[in-house]
């Protein structure tokens, strides 16, 4: 760590930047959960018809994954936060200088999530274990998710 980086984590300590921990992000989980329960499948359902998850292949990938992918992707670019993060005042933002995220940092966290969640969701609760509560898909994007300044 450079002494620039160094310094300004110690400056970010003394503001008082708190890391969101694991259960906040389990229950902001669980808000996005049902949002997506209720709203974007009855979309699919419109859409695609009662059918929509037995795709099979790239089409069902690009059905059940792509359109999701892309929602929460672009709430973290454009609002810092998806709906259940935005609930409990927490947002995601970059690792190093706390500065909203890009889109390439949203892509690999959401790709991050797939590799989190794979060796039995232990990337996922890594978050209960970190000093900064990254879990991996963060420390692929350098990323951190902490709660909204006052």
């Amino acid at each position: 760590m450079s002494v620039d980086a160094l310094a300004g984590a110690v400056e970010r300590q003394a503001e008082g930047v708190r890391y969101v921990g694991f259960w906040a992000r389990l229950a902001a989980g669980l808000l996005d959960l049902i949002l997506v329960l209720f709203v974007v499948i009855p979309v699919l359902v419109w859409l695609f018809g009662d059918g929509w998850t037995e795709g099979r292949g790239v089409v069902g990938f690009v059905v059940n994954w792509v359109p999701l992918g892309g929602a929460i992707i672009a709430f973290w670019v454009m609002k810092g936060a998806t709906p259940g993060k935005m609930a409990i005042s927490a947002v995601v933002v970059d690792a190093q200088t706390h500065s909203p995220v890009d889109f390439w940092q949203a892509l690999t966290r959401y790709v991050g999530y797939f590799v989190s969640t794979i060796p039995l969701f232990a990337g996922l609760a890594w978050v209960a274990f970190d000093a900064r509560k990254q879990g991996w898909h963060d420390k692929m994007a350098r990323t951190v998710v902490v709660y909204r300044p006052r």
